[in-house]
């Protein structure tokens, strides 16, 4: 990833090596690798696969954060956060291009092809989050949005690394479906510790998205579970501005039982991706995928 910046402008090296060494778990690639070697894809195919989803998800957050205004991430500085609008875009745009390079070097057009579709998906999502998603949404709006922005890169990871994989389209359905549920359920758990993680740990405000007009699983429930809150009423009617009433709201739905309703609906979504693994090959690759599906919800605690 880092060889991406090379023989270019060096600021775009510069900004690339601030964006990897930010952190990051690197889930979507670790399930990419997974996946192929579960269905003995090739090794080195896969790696540039890997390589193409991380690329592609930075890009993302890079155009996320200067749309959001968000000054860190990871508790890192952001890169719009020392460079202007105009330089945050195009290296942004610029990483997005040396994703798509790296997943034509996969040598597969399906590949390709759903590359092309999910950045599509991505932007398409975030566009509907800009303009219709503010304020209160229903819970197909809420669903629609998190698959959007997350479970449709999970998607990519999994079938991509099938269709470089010597198996056959069942079998690629079958390992995308267990990529859309992992990816719901880690949307899910992210939302959740919006509320329920504190500021150093998760490297932005409690309650950020909320705060921002972004309403996500645990304030739906909360909302349908309190209609009659006066700081649900408050929101209702749009008001999304004020810090104490956002404050009160903020620490209601941290400590309601719509936390652990939200994080029984990320263990639904992954109980059906473990049930819908059970028909892949048996071995390290495997349990390492059990594992992980696990863990995001684990995280969680």
């Amino acid at each position: 990833m880092r060889s991406q910046a090379e023989r270019h402008h060096p600021d775009l090296g510069s900004a690339l090596e601030h964006l990897l060494s930010s952190g990051g778990k690197r889930i979507r690639p670790a399930v990419a690798l997974l996946t192929g070697g579960m269905l003995g894809g090739d090794a080195d195919r896969l790696v540039t696969l890997g390589a193409a989803i991380e690329l592609l998800h930075t890009a993302t957050l890079v155009h996320d954060d200067l749309i959001d205004g968000a000054l860190l991430r990871r508790g890192i500085a952001t890169l719009n956060s020392q460079w202007s609008p105009a330089a945050t875009v195009l290296t942004g745009d610029f990483i997005f291009a040396r994703a798509a390079k790296l997943a034509a070097e996969t040598d597969s057009l399906s590949v390709m092809r759903l590359f092309a579709e999910t950045l599509a998906t991505i932007v398409s999502g975030e566009l509907t989050q800009m303009f219709t998603s503010r304020g209160l949404v229903s819970m197909q709006d809420y669903l629609q949005r998190i698959y959007a922005k997350t479970a449709s890169m999970f998607e990519l990871a999994t079938a991509a690394a099938a269709m470089l994989s010597p198996v056959n389209e069942t079998v690629v359905e079958q390992v995308r479906q267990f990529g859309y549920d992992i990816g719901m359920a880690f949307q899910i758990v992210d939302d959740v510790l919006d509320f329920t993680g504190e500021q150093a740990t998760v490297g932005k405000p409690v309650g950020s998205d909320l705060r921002q007009g972004l309403i996500t699983l645990p304030a739906l429930y909360y909302i349908e579970a309190n209609p009659t809150d006066p700081d649900v009423t408050w929101l209702q009617e749009g008001n999304l501005f004020s810090d104490e009433r956002m404050d009160r709201l903020v620490v209601s739905i941290r400590h309601s039982g719509v936390i652990e309703r939200s994080l029984d609906e990320a263990r639904r979504y992954v109980d059906c991706a473990l049930i819908g693994l059970q028909n892949q090959p048996d071995g390290e690759q495997r349990q390492a995928l059990e594992e992980l599906g696990n863990y995001i919800v684990r995280r969680s605690m």
